[in-house]
């Protein structure tokens, strides 16, 4: 495991000490806690970003499926008929 100092600034120091006392924690477990956090908050919002500008690409080439396509197929889940997937 690598090391990295940090400098914390002081209005985080207080409440980052009562946190960790009030949940019997380091404050180093809370900190990679955040770190982890922003990290897959940062990883998921990196893919929501992809998918959208796939989507995007998919309407410029004309790839797009009607709105009354898309909720006739959802209202078929669950059902005896359910219906596959509208393809473009």
């Amino acid at each position: 495991m690598g090391t990295t100092s940090i400098r914390i600034k002081p209005e985080l120091a207080a409440p980052l000490e009562e946190l960790a006392a009030e949940i019997q924690r380091s404050k180093n477990w809370l900190i990679n806690e955040a770190i982890r956090e922003y990290l897959e908050k940062n990883r998921i919002e990196a893919k929501r970003w992809e998918d959208t500008l796939m989507a995007l690409n998919s309407i410029k080439e004309g790839r797009e499926i009607p709105s009354q396509d898309v909720e006739k197929w959802l209202e078929s889940w669950g059902s005896e008929h359910e219906l596959k997937p509208p393809q473009p």
